[in-house]
């Protein structure tokens, strides 16, 4: 029994509250085998007590059905890692992860469920965000990151398109992010063709994620959002890897089928020490020609939720024909009707984030 048998075995763990496995993460530093006895030591970051010890246990009963294996040596090395709420804290950190030098926040817009306007949500309050920024004399300080490797929308809402330009050669080159509304923008879009698939197992989307922090000059940004595909999967565990995160925004509709997802989506993030920011709950009622409101998928869902996660609910985005034909034209409502009400909305909850994200200390890089 080898080193590789060992951590073909471990790949059974998984870690606390994800579907991938502690080697995958590279959590497992080192394995070997002598006299019965297998030694395995691993390496983690986290802030909650109980995932080593749950990893411990779950790392001893796997070895121990492994054949010849009669006693095992489990060494956990935890670093800890301050919650984002906390001085000095920033955000979530599975593995080391560092802040790219340059921004200052970054936060996740996530849904658990497709279908919800996610990607609508996160366009709309990015704009919203350069647009309150740009008042204050600081433009172009917001980037926004789409990380839904296999269905990305952000450059058709935000009305880009074609190839970002590349600075440099080798491992040194940067991608140089497009820039529209005010809001610079990297997309797994801007890199593939229209008719051309991406059929991609877990680890190309990992890199993909990695590169998209590591590997693009961002610049100077007060606020970088980074919009999440639906679930909990490669991308996600990638992400809170790479980058340490100063919260995450949940977007739902009030539905239960929707929120229950959500609530999943929170509960991950709570996992891997990254704060909630708020629930937004998004396609939330209709008005009608006569100004009468229709709540067509129910009422009160966000709230629920936001009370279920012991986190705020941001705000409650209509169901507005206004909102879908700015992200077909690649005008989002906020720049295209900006004195409308969905605007108005979007803005109070961007108001909201800057606000609180100000009186967070600002990492060094």
């Amino acid at each position: 029994m080898n080193a590789d048998d060992i951590k073909n075995q471990l790949k059974q763990v998984k870690y606390p509250g994800f579907s991938r496995d502690i080697v995958s993460f590279g959590l497992v530093r080192s394995a070997a085998f002598a006299d019965g006895t297998v030694k395995v030591s691993l390496g983690l970051t986290t802030s909650d007590p109980k995932v080593p010890l749950h990893l411990k246990a779950e790392v001893d009963k796997c070895l121990r059905a492994m054949p010849g294996v009669t006693e095992t040596i489990i060494d956990v090395a935890v670093t800890p890692v301050k919650s984002a709420s906390t001085p000095g804290g920033t955000g979530g950190n599975l593995a080391g992860a560092q802040r790219p030098k340059g921004i200052a926040h970054a936060v996740a817009v996530a849904s658990g469920k497709g279908g919800v306007g996610k990607s609508t949500f996160a366009v709309n309050l990015a704009c919203a965000a350069a647009q309150l920024l740009a008042k204050q004399g600081r433009p172009s300080r917001v980037g926004l990151m789409d990380c839904d490797i296999y269905g990305p929308s952000v450059p058709l809402m935000m009305g880009l398109s074609g190839r970002p330009h590349v600075e440099g050669d080798g491992p040194d080159a940067m991608l140089i992010p497009m820039e529209h509304h005010g809001v610079k923008v990297m997309s797994m879009g801007f890199l593939v063709d229209d008719n051309t698939p991406v059929v991609w197992r877990g680890p190309m989307i990992m890199k993909t994620v990695q590169q998209f922090v590591q590997n693009v000059q961002w610049g100077e940004l007060d606020l970088l959002l980074i919009d999440l595909p639906p679930g909990t999967g490669d991308a996600q565990l990638s992400l809170v890897q790479t980058i340490p995160l100063d919260g995450a925004i949940l977007v739902t509709t009030p539905q239960t089928a929707a929120t229950n997802i959500a609530r999943k989506g929170g509960l991950m993030f709570q996992k891997v020490n990254v704060p909630l920011i708020g629930v937004a709950e998004n396609m939330s009622y209709f008005v009608d020609p006569a100004g009468n409101r229709h709540e067509l998928f129910g009422s009160g869902g966000g709230a629920a939720t936001a009370m279920k996660l012991d986190t705020t609910l941001l705000g409650q985005v209509p169901l507005l024909p206004e909102i879908r034909e700015g992200g077909d034209l690649g005008q989002p409502v906020v720049v295209r009707d900006p004195e409308g009400i969905a605007a108005t909305v979007f803005r109070g909850i961007a108001d909201g984030l800057l606000a609180g994200l100000s009186h967070k200390p600002v990492p060094q890089p």
